[in-house]
C-alpha cells in the first residue's frame, strides 16, 4: 500500500452527492490536512433525492450540487466535478467508462477512492444500484481504460489526454474491508460536511449519534481502543 507521503493527488468517484461524505469524509479530511489534493467526480446530480415535497424537482440538481461543494469545502476539497448522469438510472456504459477515464487522465491521481461494485449484505443501503454501477465503471476506467492509449481514442485525439495508470484504489462500503483509518480527530469535520447536505440530513434526529455508533463499530473491527472512530476500506493495488 502506498504511504500518504507518496501520494500527491487522489480522485474520488461516487454516484451521488453526499456518498463520499458518508463513506469517507473523515479520511478525506485526513488526506487534505496532510497536503494531498483531493478531487471529486460525482456521477449524478442526486436529482432523485430530497425529502421536501415543497421543493420543485427541477431545483434538486442545483441544490445538491451546491450542497456537495459546501460539504467538500468542510473537508478541504476545492475541485468538485459533476458528470451529470441521471440519478437512479445509472448503468455501466461505455460512455460512463469514457467520462471517468477522462477525469482520471485530467487529474492523474496516484490513488482513487471508489464505491464497491460488490453488494454488501451487512449494509444493504450501501449497495444502492447506482453505487454498484459507479464502482464497477470506475474500476473499469482504472483498468484497463485510462491506462490504455488505444481505449477511448477520442480522449487523446480530440482532447490531448494521454493515458494514465492509477497505482492504487481504495474501495469503500464493500463486504470485505482490510484497511481502516482512524478518523477520531476529523470526525467533527465529517459531521459538518454531512450537515451541509441539508436536503438529505436535516430530517435526521441524531446524525452525530448514528455516525458515532457506525464508526465506533468499524474502529472495534480494526482493533482500535474504545472511544476511537474509524472508516473502512478495501485497498487494491492495480500493478
Amino acid at each position: 500500500m502506498l504511504a500518504d507521503t507518496e501520494v500527491e493527488r487522489i480522485l474520488a468517484v461516487t454516484a451521488h452527492p453526499d456518498d463520499i461524505d458518508f463513506g469517507a469524509g473523515g479520511t478525506v479530511a485526513t488526506w487534505t490536512a496532510a497536503g494531498i489534493e483531493v478531487v471529486y467526480a460525482v456521477v449524478t446530480n442526486g436529482d432523485a433525492g430530497g425529502f421536501d415535497p415543497d421543493v420543485p424537482r427541477e431545483e434538486i440538481p442545483r441544490i445538491r450540487q451546491e450542497e456537495q461543494r459546501a460539504a467538500a469545502a468542510c473537508l478541504g476539497v476545492r475541485d468538485v466535478r459533476f458528470l451529470n448522469y441521471v440519478d437512479g438510472e445509472l448503468t455501466v456504459s461505455h460512455d460512463l467508462r469514457r467520462d471517468i477515464s477522462r477525469v482520471i487522465r485530467q487529474v492523474r491521481p496516484q490513488r482513487m477512492l471508489v464505491q464497491s461494485p460488490e453488494r454488501n449484505w451487512q449494509r444493504i443501503a450501501a449497495s444502492h444500484p447506482d453505487h454498484l454501477a459507479a464502482g464497477e465503471a470506475a474500476l473499469q476506467a482504472v483498468y484497463p481504460d485510462a491506462r490504455n492509449p488505444f481505449a477511448h481514442q477520442s480522449l487523446l485525439r480530440d482532447e490531448g489526454l494521454a493515458e494514465w495508470t492509477v497505482p492504487e484504489v481504495w474501495v469503500m462500503a464493500g463486504p470485505q474491508p482490510d484497511h481502516w483509518v482512524d478518523v477520531t480527530a476529523t470526525f467533527d469535520r465529517k459531521v459538518a460536511a454531512l450537515r451541509a447536505h441539508v436536503s438529505q440530513t436535516a430530517h435526521m434526529d441524531d446524525l452525530e449519534g448514528m455516525l458515532r455508533e457506525w464508526l465506533g463499530r468499524q474502529a472495534q473491527a480494526a482493533g482500535l481502543p474504545e472511544g476511537r472512530l474509524a472508516e473502512a476500506f478495501h485497498v487494491v493495488s492495480t500493478a
